[in-house]
């Protein structure tokens, strides 16, 4: 997985690119958790993401509720596959999917 950071001065917005997985869902975490500290605007640009597991699913989840308490968060560019889980698991309703 691979992790590109774009941000100006409210506005965060992370790409996310390969599979959030068990393997690579600590990493998004440690981001998030570490990088985002003025952030008021969390936007997941899931172009290039072709699959997501619970433990990536657990960290988008855990991402928004931190956005929630300080800002806002909205997931784009969401392929077909990944929306798919998303729908399945109840994702869809609770993100702002754009």
């Amino acid at each position: 997985m691979m992790i590109e950071i774009k941000k100006n001065t409210e506005d965060t917005t992370i790409e996310i690119v390969g599979r959030l997985d068990t393997t690579t869902a600590p990493s998004l975490d440690k981001t998030i958790n570490e990088d985002l500290g003025d952030t008021v605007n969390l936007i997941l640009d899931l172009k290039g993401l072709e699959y997501v597991s619970s433990a990536g699913l657990r960290v988008i989840l855990s991402a928004q509720k931190k956005m929630q308490q300080k800002g806002s968060m909205k997931v784009i560019n969401v392929c077909e596959s990944v929306m798919d889980v998303f729908e399945i698991t109840g994702f869809a309703d609770i993100l702002e999917i754009e």
